[in-house]
């Protein structure tokens, strides 16, 4: 039992957990924002165009009320909120590589292709895993 609870101590405390536990938390907060700008300023400005609120446009079938001015509503706070964790998300990852700098010169090819058998092996084997060829001699 306490190892199952270590377990679950290092996933919980875990850098990607606890990160998109404050992303739920921040988006359910934003949430609020956005749905005050689509209710309050851009659904009356279309329903200006529209000569109505544009969340009351609604289709009446038998005894049947369709809205679906407030399903476009939804939509667009569903655009207008992707797009804003969209270019969060952009900016902090630019944000995690401002301090990183890519080494000058020739890199290390990942992997190199076996002469006998052409499937990829690491650059410093020296016998292919799927042949078994001998590349060059060990040292």
């Amino acid at each position: 039992m306490k190892g199952f609870i270590n377990e679950f101590k290092d996933f919980a405390l875990r850098g990607n957990v606890m990160a998109l536990a404050v992303g739920v938390i921040i988006g359910g907060a934003f949430q609020g924002v956005v749905t005050s700008l689509t209710d309050n300023i851009i659904s009356p400005v279309i329903g200006t165009f529209a000569g109505m609120n544009f969340d009351a446009l609604s289709l009446y079938i038998g005894n049947t009320t369709i809205r679906y001015g407030a399903f476009i509503t939804s939509v667009v706070n569903f655009a207008i909120l992707s797009f804003i964790v969209f270019l969060i998300t952009r900016g902090m990852n630019k944000l995690a590589t401002l301090g990183t700098h890519e080494s000058v010169g020739e890199a290390v090819p990942q992997t190199l292709a076996c002469p006998y058998c052409m499937s990829a092996i690491h650059p410093e084997a020296t016998r292919c895993p799927s042949c078994t060829s001998q590349l060059r001699k060990a040292q």
